[in-house]
């Protein structure tokens, strides 16, 4: 029998660690100057002497970084481990990379050359605003790529892109095939596929025996084989590491993510602390299994559900039913209609399982306070923590409600760092105020940032700038500064809020004696630097239940 155990049941080396700087997120001590670790805990935390006489008895290794900063370990609450994996491994055509169409079918061309004939040619991150051409590619130009195998490139939103003719042969779908519920294919004046696809119209791309999740939610869950998968989790967890990151919530478990954690877990190769939501589409399931209380270990465990409301403003899927301002052709889509997606929030909450829904519209964020009042009118639950993913666009009447009622909200503010200005071209002013933290907070609504990785890359360190500055990666600042936070908050956010929307604050979070021994050693001060340098400053150690996991070669 699975016996879900791995790196907590070993005890790490007794050590005394010391800094320039220790910011322990803990109001009762919110500085020291040095921690000792033991049995992957932290068993106090201070000054060096009283660090030293909660040593005695011990032979402690000592750890000595003057110049460095000690923060908790960063919780990324929202993230597709998995998918990032999966990503690490296709044809990269970030704007970086592929700044126009034939540069995309170049790059796509030259990595098709290094695959064995046959296997679908994947690509990642084109943005279709950064490119010259201001505008998605059509499958006759995918075409050029190849025509006797599948080829799709995903949008950086991760909620579509665009296939080739031969898919669309492959998997029957013609001009004259409906658009599935919560997706669409869509189509040009003439009523021709121009290639592009999103959401549930994604599920034709994962094959026949491939995860199916209706319209319960995008479908990113495209095949590899077992063993190609833990190689995807072992580069991630590298990546996640060396940002930073020692605990995260994967927003979008399906039982292939489930079935390699527990592969993983087998290896002995889990070092990240990962908390699982599952897909909507497998309450019931949750539900028959008993997983609705605590379940696992440190290292896996179940947290709840995810649900999704609406779709992705990157991708011009979320639902504005006016239309966008950059093409009123497009309204996006609602995943369920309001009653269905209401009674999928009570039989979760009435069974004690926090869900996590996406929600980036103000339609799509008011249809799920909606649902929460009303399952919380039911069933009564001071401490349900209900939460909004993304929630980036809620009227300042529903941020009021969301603080009544206890909904936590978890952004991503390296959505609106690397395309911030694309937001208000598709909705016009309001989207300035894209992920209002700054308004969160004035309504003491908590607020959590994470990556939404691979959307970002898991670097805390750049979410927390791009908090604190507001400022885009081209120089663009995007609203007033009441929609800014300090560098004290976002670290907050991105440390002990997130252990919060996980619903682990007694585990991690803070660096507080009894807790798990999960720190980050930092090249600098991120409440002291310029808040434009926060992002540079150099993860030099990621430490998890007091051993060392991730160590740069500039220490």
């Amino acid at each position: 029998m699975r016996r879900l155990a791995t790196f907590d049941d070993r005890n790490s080396e007794p050590t005394i660690i010391t800094a320039g700087h220790i910011h322990t997120i803990d109001d009762d001590k919110p500085d020291a100057e040095a921690m000792f670790v033991a049995g992957g805990k932290i068993e106090a935390v201070g000054t060096l002497t009283e660090v030293e006489q909660a040593a005695a008895g011990y032979e402690p290794v000592r750890v000595e970084r003057p110049e460095a900063t000690i923060v908790p370990g960063f919780v990324d609450a929202h993230a597709h481990p998995l998918m990032y994996g999966q990503l690490l491994t296709w044809i990269d055509i970030t704007p970086g990379n592929a700044g126009s169409i034939p540069e995309i079918i170049e790059l796509m061309r030259r990595g098709a050359d290094k695959l064995p004939a046959g296997v679908p040619i994947r690509g990642f991150g084109y943005e279709q605003r950064n490119l010259v051409e201001r505008r998605h590619p059509t499958k006759e130009e995918l075409d050029q790529i190849a025509a006797d195998r599948e080829v799709y490139i995903m949008n950086a939103s991760g909620h579509g892109g665009v296939v080739n003719s031969f898919t669309f042969e492959k998997f029957g779908i013609t001009k004259d095939t409906p658009n599935p519920e919560g997706g669409e294919f869509f189509r040009d004046s003439d009523g021709e596929l121009t290639g592009e696809l999103s959401d549930a119209a994604c599920n034709v791309l994962t094959g026949l025996h491939g995860v199916k999740i209706g319209h319960h939610g995008p479908n990113f869950h495209l095949g590899d084989e077992p063993a190609e998968h833990q190689r995807q989790l072992n580069l991630v967890q590298r990546e996640f590491l060396a940002g930073g990151v020692t605990a995260l919530g994967d927003a979008q478990v399906s039982k292939r993510e489930f079935a390699a954690y527990l592969e993983m877990i087998d290896r002995g190769t889990l070092e990240i602390r990962v908390s699982m939501y599952f897909l909507s589409h497998l309450l019931d399931q949750v539900i028959d299994l008993g997983l609705t209380g605590p379940f696992g270990n440190a290292f896996l465990s179940v947290a709840g559900i995810k649900l999704y409301a609406d779709g992705t403003l990157g991708g011009w899927t979320a639902y504005f039913p006016e239309g966008y301002v950059g093409d009123p052709c497009r309204t996006g889509q609602l995943y369920h209609d309001p009653r269905e997606y209401s009674e999928l929030v009570s039989k979760a909450h009435s069974n004690g399982l926090q869900t996590a829904t996406h929600a980036q519209s103000p339609t799509a964020i008011a249809m799920v306070v909606d649902a929460i009042e009303q399952a919380l009118a039911d069933r009564p639950d001071p401490d349900a923590r209900h939460r909004i993913e993304h929630c980036g666009l809620p009227t300042p009447e529903d941020i009021t409600r969301m603080s009544e009622l206890g909904i936590r909200p978890v952004n991503q503010t390296q959505h609106y760092y690397n395309w911030g200005e694309g937001v208000e071209q598709a909705i016009g002013t309001p989207g300035e105020r894209f992920n209002p933290l700054g308004e969160f907070l004035a309504a003491n609504v908590p607020t959590t940032i994470s990556s939404d990785a691979p959307v970002a890359e898991p670097r805390p360190l750049e979410a927390i700038q791009a908090a604190v500055t507001r400022v885009t990666r081209r120089g663009a600042k995007l609203g007033p500064d009441s929609l800014r936070i300090t560098a004290a908050e976002a670290l907050k956010a991105h440390t002990l809020e997130g252990a919060k929307s996980l619903g682990r604050e007694d585990e991690f979070g803070t660096l507080t004696a009894g807790k798990r021994a999960d720190f980050v050693i930092l090249g600098d001060d991120p409440l002291l630097v310029d808040p434009a340098e926060i992002a540079r400053i150099p993860v030099l150690e990621t430490w998890v239940d007091g051993r060392r996991r991730h160590q740069s070669e500039e220490v």
